[in-house]
């Protein structure tokens, strides 16, 4: 683990409804030791040259308070896990996930969280006082088999362990979502894996789910990608570079056909494909859900 001092820790969402209404996106640590191979932060435009090694930054939690203390509107959402996940493993000891949200809600302001970790079960306490406001929570998982989840995301729970964190999150009135993204093609894009993963989360009480039926790679970020392949998945990689060459966007072969099942799932169980946020109530999402293209 490294430290940085950060000059500032608020970065401005210059499209807030493109993202669960975050106004605000907050990093706390650079870099992430939960390694997912297809992580698209490993990327040259982020400047991490280190991914695998979490810096922290030594001066968020003060910056944070200080910058709270300027917005004049409570009603911007603080959002966090978009570069790295809020609770690396090093989280549970620095604690800086749960501090900064304990300062979020002292400000009274609405909150969303984007993670892979069960280790955001530590802060329930926190979340349900901040869920008087509005605290949302996103879940990533992308296959049913844990198998599989452990090759992708070498130090994350297990996806039976991210869907029983998800029903806990919901039992103290989180918002709950799951992020389907990204669907890898020739691994996760099948018919049966899109089936059981709607189905567990409907049974988790999760009431939406974003989903993505491809993957984007770009630079080193697809070096490492293929290079995992190679590891895990022998020829996989070859595949690749035939079907995609260096095209940004990956799409499966099979897009079009799995958004039709995965919108049809959803709504026979009544959970909406469309981002919640602060300032779409839940009811409104979930009654939507049949009506979403």
């Amino acid at each position: 683990m490294q430290s940085v001092s950060a000059k500032s820790i608020l970065i401005p969402n210059k499209y807030p409804s493109g993202w669960f209404g975050i106004k605000y996106t907050m990093n706390l640590y650079r870099g992430c030791d939960i390694q997912c191979i297809y992580c698209d932060s490993r990327s040259e435009r982020y400047g991490i040259d280190d991914f695998h090694n979490v810096t922290v930054k030594t001066n968020a939690l003060e910056l944070l308070r200080k910058e709270l203390a300027t917005k004049r509107s409570r009603e911007s959402t603080i959002g966090t896990g978009s570069m790295s996940d809020p609770y690396t493993l090093m989280e549970r000891k620095l604690q800086m996930t749960r501090r900064a949200l304990e300062i979020i809600a002292e400000f009274r302001f609405p909150v969303h969280i984007t993670t892979k970790s069960d280790l955001i079960l530590r802060d329930l306490d926190i979340l349900q006082h901040l869920s008087r406001k509005y605290a949302s929570v996103a879940v990533s998982i992308t296959t049913a088999d844990d198998e599989l989840a452990r090759k992708l995301e070498p130090h994350a729970p297990s996806s039976t362990e991210r869907f029983k964190t998800l029903a806990e999150l919901e039992k103290i009135g989180v918002v709950t979502s799951m992020t389907m993204m990204p669907i890898l093609p020739f691994l996760e894009d099948q018919s049966e894996n899109i089936d059981r993963l709607v189905e567990k989360a409907a049974a988790a009480g999760v009431k939406h789910i974003i989903a993505v039926f491809g993957v984007t790679l770009r630079d080193r970020q697809r070096d490492y990608f293929f290079r995992k392949l190679d590891e895990g998945f022998p020829g996989l990689s070859e595949r690749y570079k035939r079907k995609f060459g260096n095209a940004y966007e990956c799409r499966s072969e099979r897009e079009d056909e799995l958004m039709i099942r995965f919108h049809e799932v959803c709504s026979r169980n009544g959970i909406s494909t469309r981002m919640p946020s602060y300032q779409m109530p839940v009811s409104n999402a979930v009654q939507m859900s049949l009506f979403d293209e």
